[in-house]
């Protein structure tokens, strides 16, 4: 199993609360490829009002994800770099299909294009961006997924539909990555959703709070799903985003949730128990995450992304990631 870090990126995502910045987000990402990190990851919002997390009335700026991860495909040497997820609506699909193919191609063939279907409404208005409904932005998504496959290949690629049209468009120069950079499909594992990514995207990802148990149950609908498109379902890869929080005993867990419980914005962990935190996190000692690993492995997860904090993309401890670098990552590759 391999273990890939969600990269911090927003205002609120670092230790000391200062506001993001690149040369931040380049030092966060270096130093997770130094300690032995697989993957760098980064979601795709314009801001985020933090009241979702528990800080009323504040908004919280972000580093662009393309962007950002050309530039650290040119700083970094190993990790493999990827969107968690790109939102489909903004961006058209030959611009998708070009952007991420220059940055698989700045990076030796790093890179992974996670995609979704947009769900903050605030940003679609604040910028200019039809909200429509559930269905219809999915129907977007099937489309866009289909269209960018198709451009990762030789070409030229006619389209015609709904909400992407293309004729005799094509994608020079290819990719790195033979068939293009692996699309995931981000969500929570709908039916419909299950569906697209049997049909045509290399894996399925799904984020923050999971059980075991509760991811089977979706691996189950996928499988069928696959099976009905007579693919093996074994060729759909799996990841799994977890908070994470990792102490190197009991005690030392406690004190750790303690700092996590201050760092957290609008103390939207008062009153929480740490029995409560880890029934749907990745918490505990470095031999309790292992075991919890195994078990999602078992589901056939081949990576799990840790948000080291009590939301994603942020890092509250920086000794605790490394806690998990040294502890954690070694006695999780053989799963």
């Amino acid at each position: 199993m391999r273990i890939g870090l969600s990269l911090p990126h927003y205002d609120f995502s670092f230790p000391d609360g200062d506001r993001v910045t690149w040369d931040g987000v380049l030092d966060a990402a270096l130093r997770a490829e130094r300690l032995g990190f697989d993957s760098l990851w980064i979601s795709d919002h314009f801001f985020l009002d933090m009241s979702r997390y528990g800080a009323p009335g504040r908004l919280a700026g972000s580093m662009e994800p393309f962007t950002t991860l050309a530039a650290l495909a040119v700083q970094t040497e190993r990790v493999r770099l990827g969107t968690l997820v790109a939102c489909a609506p903004f961006r058209h699909p030959g611009h998708l299909a070009k952007m991420a193919t220059a940055i698989d191609l700045l990076s030796g063939g790093r890179l992974d294009l996670g995609l979704g279907a947009g769900w903050y409404e605030a940003e679609f208005e604040a910028f200019g961006y039809a909200f429509s409904s559930t269905g219809e932005r999915f129907s977007l998504l099937e489309e866009y997924v289909e269209a960018i496959a198709a451009l990762f290949g030789k070409g030229p690629v006619d389209r015609t539909g709904q909400h992407v049209r293309l004729s005799g468009a094509y994608n020079h120069p290819a990719p790195l990555q033979e068939g293009g950079p692996p699309i995931w499909i981000g969500g929570k594992g709908g039916r419909r959703q299950l569906r697209l990514v049997a049909r045509h995207a290399a894996g399925w990802n799904t984020v923050w709070r999971w059980t075991p148990e509760a991811h089977a149950e979706r691996v189950e609908v996928l499988r069928r799903a696959c099976e009905e498109r007579d693919r093996d379902p074994a060729s759909v890869r799996l990841s799994v985003g977890l908070y994470t929080l990792v102490g190197e005993d009991e005690r030392d867990l406690a004190a750790r949730f303690a700092r996590l419980q201050r760092w957290a914005p609008g103390g939207a962990l008062d009153g929480t128990r740490l029995e409560d935190y880890s029934r749907d996190s990745l918490t505990g000692t470095p031999q309790e995450c292992a075991r919890r690993l195994a078990r999602f492995a078992e589901n056939g997860v081949e990576e799990v992304i840790v948000a080291p904090a009590s939301l994603p993309f942020a890092v509250h401890d920086w000794s605790m990631v490394a806690l998990v670098a040294t502890a954690l990552l070694p006695t999780v590759r053989d799963l």
